[in-house]
């Protein structure tokens, strides 16, 4: 008799510390969500309000089934509600569309903490219930200072891609003027040499250089440099062998 009261006095005090867990997460999903959706109230564009709404429809999505282990149907149809108006976030065309429901959202995810504590911490217990109250404040004041990292990361990495077409169009443009330079010089050359052979009497081919087929623009400022120095080479090559043959 004295095992079986043990093993029923162990089972129930199981259930009870489960279902405090599940009531922990729960709560700490709902602060969470809370937070998303206040950073997705507070974004000033249509794609940071998206972004942040998504994220607080995911915690609340997976604040349900905990919810319901916890057995605190109140924060958990309150929850359900708020993940409703977020799933219309996504589809909202306007900015003030989508801000009329993350507000909304936004609302009842507090008033869904709220009826959390009610469920796990007895009204009676003041001591117990302002310790709470302080308790959400510090996570609160967490999840913040969290989200305003997570937004300098962001746009972090935003300034740090901007650099990184900034270089490439700086890079394009200097090539682009490379080339320019090049074939002006060349084209210069050219006619300078075709003259002179001409004032010469030399019955010479035309020089010409055929590099319709050939882009640059993908080399490297090296190779581009190396390509047009060997083309001038050529091309003077050419010029001094035609001049050689004049005297023969």
């Amino acid at each position: 008799m004295e095992k079986h009261y043990l093993f029923l006095c162990f089972a129930l005090s199981s259930l009870v510390f489960y279902g405090q867990t599940a009531c922990d997460d729960a709560n700490s999903d709902l602060i969470y969500a809370y937070s998303h959706a206040k950073s997705s109230y507070n974004s000033n564009n249509i794609s940071h309000l998206k972004y942040y709404a998504n994220r607080s429809l995911e915690v609340f999505e997976r604040s349900k089934k905990k919810l319901k282990e916890c057995g605190c149907d109140t924060a958990f149809d309150l929850a359900f509600e708020a993940a409703q108006l977020l799933a219309k976030v996504e589809t909202a065309e306007t900015y003030e569309d989508g801000r009329f429901f993350v507000k909304r959202a936004r609302d009842i995810a507090q008033q869904s903490v709220t009826e959390l504590d009610k469920c796990t911490i007895p009204t009676k217990d003041i001591q117990v219930s302002n310790g709470s109250d302080q308790l959400f404040s510090l996570q609160m004041e967490q999840e913040k200072l969290k989200q305003q990292q997570e937004e300098l990361k962001r746009r972090a990495e935003e300034i740090k891609v901007k650099l990184a077409e900034q270089n490439d169009m700086e890079l394009k443009l200097k090539k682009e003027q490379m080339i320019n330079s090049y074939k002006s010089a060349i084209s210069s050359n050219i006619e300078s040499y075709n003259n002179a052979l001409k004032v010469c009497n030399c019955a010479h081919e035309p020089i010409k250089l055929d590099d319709k087929t050939t882009d640059v623009s993908q080399k490297s400022v090296d190779e581009i440099k190396s390509y047009y120095l060997n083309s001038l080479k050529g091309l003077t090559s050419n010029y001094l062998a035609q001049l050689n043959s004049c005297d023969k």
